[in-house]
């Protein structure tokens, strides 16, 4: 069954198994999407032999909104701005 979701993501995540910093990178992304709620997708770097060629020293990458923004860690604060949101993570819900 293929799920065809409307909204772009805004935000992808390039990883690839294996990958230490992949998880920390994870969890900024997840928190930062759901307190904007943008969509965000993850991809594996080795599903598609030209993100592996751009990217595989640099894992993960952090895209927004198709340009690349970070690479090896994501940086919550610089990712909300980048997302239109200067508030800080921890305002959200106050």
């Amino acid at each position: 069954m293929v799920v065809s979701n409307p909204v772009p993501a805004r935000i992808t995540l390039l990883t690839k198994p294996g990958c230490h910093l992949c998880g920390p990178a994870r969890v900024v992304v997840e928190r930062v999407a759901a307190d904007l709620g943008v969509q965000w997708v993850e991809l594996s770097i080795l599903d598609d032999p030209a993100l592996n060629a751009a990217y595989w020293e640099q894992i993960p990458v952090t895209l927004v909104d198709g340009v690349p923004h970070d690479f090896w860690r994501v940086d919550e604060a610089r990712l909300r701005r980048a997302l239109g949101s200067t508030e800080p993570a921890d305002a959200a819900g106050a």
